[in-house]
Formats: structure tokens, C-alpha cells, sequence
């Protein structure tokens, strides 16, 4: 528990230095030195997507048909290597996405590897779908690198925490040019410490990071081939750049479903990374029918309090939240786009679902 963290990195403080100096700070990215502890206590939806063919729409080409055949097309075997010229990097308002001239199918391993390589477990991976998703990892830069823990050194480092973990999902998405946009999302938890003496903790979401998002992307880039210079002054020049502003989003109770001053082809990318970025499982998706088919735990379920401490240390588990499915739907209206919610078998959404859904899109979509 934090508290108790601190606690014992003072007292390990007070016998190994009598003087205090300034923190020398630490900044960048640092998830390879992270210990791997016990699976997170809070009631996310991890489970691993099955593969059961629940969403097969007669007549319609889902992104799993459309990558099977594009996979039985293509002869099996070593992949040519690629030059650097193949990796670019677009953004649209604060929205920024890899495009590259190679498959879903050439990626994938390559895209896999840089996580782990980045020292992260992965919770969930689908091929059939595209989308991996990391573990929960602490980002270990983030820690000052002060006097006291130089002294202490690595065997007794674990005693620190930033109170933070990370997590990133990833989406490999076949573009009109049969190459691959690449979408990094980040999501955050932050521990708080419960009770008169601060005794309890438990983790809270904190809002999704988009320069860790860029981070990664332009490690990404890196790792596929692309030098640090080129990749740096990538970034550099698109941070410069204006790119496409925020379209208007507006939220109507009486319709139920959101309306966007955007086409369908930015309205859908944006969507995409919305869901991913608020939590929300991707189980399958259909750009001909402009329809996500996602799980979403209820808010009911996500209020459950997870055990405390002393029920951790006895086995006592977090109630299972169960998840629900629906189809997360974009429509083109002429110029405008319109989002809306239905349930897994297509029909109308309960209003209150659909609503909280909603309302949980538009405000991250305004950021994007």
C-alpha cells in the first residue's frame, strides 16, 4: 500500500542519510524496470475475445472476413524487408495514427514484439480482430532518482511507487490503399488512499495521456525502421502543423444518438479510438455497416467497492463485473455523421445505457 511504501522508504531514509539534497528528477518513459505484482484489484473488462462467430453478418464484410481473405491471398512464409519510407505518421485535431505500407498480417508480430520489448506483459491479444492490449505497468521514469534510493540502490527499490499504472491498447486497421494505420491509446489508473488513516487503497480511472501516446508511437516508428532523427523531426513537424480541428459534437437526449459536423470517414477513425480510449472491448467491427461491436461493463457493476487490503491478503476477490454487448453504430448524414447505440441483437439500447454511453464518448471526443 502506498502509505506503507512511504513509510518504510523514510525509515530506511533516516538510517542511511542525515542530510537531504534536491531530487535530480527523472523524466521519459521507463516501463522495463516495473515489477510484475498481482493482477490489478479493480473491475475492468479483461477477458480475451473469443472467437465465436457471433457477429457473422450475412451479406456484410466484417474486418475479421475481409482480413481472412485477404490472409488466404497471400503466400505464408519470411516477410521482405521493408525501407523506412513506408512509415508515415497523419493527424487529424489532437489525433495522431501510423500509416504503413505493409498488412495487418506483416505487422502483427513485429507490433507485438515492440511491446514486450518495451517491457509489457500482454492481457489480451486478437489477431482476428487487430487489437492487443497491454498489462497494467507502472512507469518507473516517473520516479525521482533522489539521494536516498541512489543509497538504497535496486534491491530495495520496489519500496517506491508513483501511485500510477498504464496501460496501452493497440489497433491494426487494413486503409483504403491495402496498407495499415497503426492506433495507440493509453488509459490510466491512479491509487487513493481510503479511510481515516489513509489505512485502504484502491485504484481510480485518470485520464488518458496523449504525449504517452506519442511516446509510443514514435518508438514505434523506431522500431520499424525508421532512425530516431527521422522519427523525432516526424513528430516535430506534425506537432507544427494546425491539422484538422475538432469537429462540433452535440448530444441529444430526445434522438438518443450523438451528431458530429464531420464525414463518415473521420467520424468512424474517431469513434475507433474513442472506445478504445474510454475502455470500452472491440469485438468486431463492420466499416460497410459503420458498426462497432463492443462489451461494456454497466456503470452499476463498475461502483462495486473491491476488497480492501486485509480481504487481498485472504483470497477475498472483487465481484466479477459482467459484462453487456452492443453495437456502437456511425451513420453518414450528407456532410455530418450520426452516432448512436443498439443492443447486441440490433435493436434500440435501454435509454439509460445508451445515454451513459453516449455522454462517455462525447467527452473524450472533444478532446480528440
Amino acid at each position: 500500500m502506498k502509505n506503507l511504501q512511504k513509510l518504510s522508504v523514510l525509515t530506511l531514509a533516516a538510517a542511511a542519510l542525515t542530510a537531504c539534497s534536491p531530487f535530480s528528477g527523472n523524466t521519459g518513459v521507463d516501463y522495463k524496470s516495473a515489477q510484475r505484482g498481482n493482477p490489478l484489484e479493480v473491475p475492468p473488462d479483461l477477458t480475451r475475445i473469443s472467437n465465436d462467430g457471433r457477429y457473422n453478418i450475412p451479406g456484410s464484410a466484417s474486418a475479421t472476413a475481409y482480413d481472412a481473405q485477404r490472409e488466404a491471398g497471400q503466400k505464408s512464409g519470411a516477410t521482405a524487408l521493408q525501407n523506412v519510407g513506408d512509415v508515415q505518421i497523419k493527424r487529424e485535431g489532437n489525433q495522431r495514427w501510423l500509416v504503413v505500407a505493409r498488412t495487418p498480417q506483416q505487422l502483427w508480430d513485429p507490433v507485438k514484439t515492440f511491446w514486450e520489448d518495451n517491457g509489457f506483459v500482454l492481457a489480451m491479444e486478437d489477431r482476428r480482430v487487430g487489437v492487443m492490449e497491454t498489462d497494467w505497468a507502472e512507469n518507473r521514469a516517473k520516479i525521482p532518482l533522489d539521494p536516498i534510493r541512489r543509497t538504497i540502490g535496486k534491491a530495495l527499490d520496489s519500496l517506491y511507487s508513483t501511485g500510477e499504472l498504464d496501460r496501452y491498447r493497440t489497433r491494426l486497421e487494413t486503409n483504403a490503399a491495402g496498407g495499415t494505420n497503426i492506433y495507440v491509446s493509453h488509459r490510466g489508473m491512479e491509487e487513493v488512499l481510503r479511510g481515516r488513516e489513509k489505512e485502504q487503497s484502491t485504484w481510480a480511472p485518470r485520464a488518458s495521456d496523449p504525449a504517452l501516446e506519442d511516446e509510443m508511437l514514435r518508438r514505434l516508428m523506431m522500431s520499424l525502421g525508421v532512425s530516431k532523427e527521422r522519427a523525432d523531426a516526424m513528430l516535430s513537424q506534425d506537432s507544427a502543423s494546425k491539422g484538422a480541428q475538432a469537429s462540433n459534437i452535440a448530444y441529444s437526449t430526445n434522438t438518443g444518438a450523438l451528431q458530429l459536423n464531420e464525414d463518415f470517414d473521420r467520424a468512424w477513425r474517431r469513434v475507433g479510438l474513442s472506445l478504445d480510449r474510454t475502455g470500452f472491448t472491440v469485438e468486431d467491427r463492420d466499416r460497410a455497416a459503420g458498426t462497432y461491436y463492443v462489451r461494456y461493463v454497466p456503470y452499476e457493476a463498475v461502483k462495486q467497492e473491491p476488497p480492501g487490503f486485509l480481504g487481498r491478503l485472504f483470497g477475498k476477490k472483487t465481484p466479477e463485473a459482467k459484462p453487456v454487448r452492443y453495437r456502437v453504430v456511425v451513420q453518414s448524414q450528407g456532410a455530418t455523421s450520426v452516432v448512436g447505440v443498439l443492443t447486441e441483437s440490433g435493436q434500440q439500447a435501454n435509454a439509460t445505457d445508451r445515454d451513459r454511453i453516449l455522454k462517455v464518448l462525447a467527452e473524450d471526443l472533444k478532446r480528440l
